[in-house]
Parts: C-alpha cells; sequence; structure tokens
C-alpha cells in the first residue's frame, strides 16, 4: 500500500510525522508522502520541515517516506507558480486541492492544476472528461477518496476517466 496524500498536525492532520510514518510501516505500508496543506503564506516553513524530517527518517523505518505539498484554495492564476516554488523548496509530490463539491474552491482550479507542474489533482469533483484527458496527457493522478464529503464525486470521477 502507498499513500500520496496525508497530512500531519502542520495541516490538519493529529499526528507528528514521524508518528504517522510509523503508523504507517506498521499497517504495511511501503510509501508514504507528507503532503501538509499550504499556500504562499507557509510554503517556505513547511517544505524544508517535512523535507527534513523525511531525511531524518529514511534509514530508520522499513516505509519510503516522501516529501511534498498540497496547493490548496489558491487563485487558479498563482497555481503554476507555487508548485514550481514547491519543487525548487525540495517538493518531491505536488498535491492541488481540487474543486470538491464540499468547499469553496474557485472554479478553473482543476484546469489550471492539470495545466502546471504537479502530481495528483486531489479530490476533484466534477472534474470534466477534458480535463480528465489532460490529466492523463500530463501523467496526473486524480483522487478517489475516502474522505467525507469529497468521496461523493468518486463515481463521477472514476466513470469518467474509465471512459
Amino acid at each position: 500500500m502507498i499513500d500520496f496524500h496525508t497530512h500531519t498536525l502542520w495541516s490538519d492532520g493529529e499526528l507528528l510525522p514521524t508518528e504517522l510514518a510509523r503508523r504507517a510501516e506498521y499497517l504495511g505500508y511501503k510509501a508514504l508522502a507528507i503532503t501538509d496543506h499550504a499556500d504562499f503564506s507557509n510554503l517556505e516553513i513547511l517544505i524544508p520541515r517535512i523535507c527534513n524530517v523525511c531525511q531524518k527518517l529514511r534509514g530508520s523505518l522499513n516505509i519510503q517516506i516522501i516529501p511534498g505539498i498540497e496547493l490548496t484554495h489558491l487563485p487558479p492564476g498563482d497555481i503554476a507558480q507555487a508548485a514550481k516554488e514547491a519543487r525548487l523548496l525540495g517538493a518531491q509530490i505536488v498535491v492541488v486541492h481540487g474543486e470538491t463539491i464540499v468547499e469553496p474552491v474557485m472554479p478553473g482550479t482543476n484546469l489550471r492544476a492539470l495545466e502546471s507542474e504537479i502530481n495528483i489533482l486531489a479530490h476533484p469533483g466534477l472534474i470534466t472528461e477534458d480535463e480528465i484527458k489532460l490529466a492523463k496527457e500530463k501523467g496526473v493522478f486524480l483522487e478517489l477518496t475516502t474522505r467525507k464529503g469529497h468521496s461523493l464525486t468518486n463515481g463521477h470521477v472514476a466513470r469518467c476517466a474509465i471512459k
């Protein structure tokens, strides 16, 4: 098992990064990305800290810990720049908080995220078929989630992706 979209107490999670990694290892996960929520206010704070703890855990645990970030509620026009800055700061996985139907995410977020250099579009809501085609072309993964509310559109995302 792998999980490339996790949060610690540095955003809306409940565990320290080391505790999150250890619990994932205990459950048999092979890889885990720490991808706390960020925007321009905290990119330069979070990513170096995430990179530092991932580096310190390498060799101590029997699980691959990957530094990442989830760009959250950014104006769509800022996503590409934030993704670029995140990469320069050391994020190996960049997730974008997509247009879920349960939060007021700005319209156009999915498309601008997919046009940027990201890895995962999280909870993409009522993503369009053209956006799914773009995700396929760019090698961007679309998240299906168990999180309450965000999961309401999993069927739509899966059906469109299969099509």
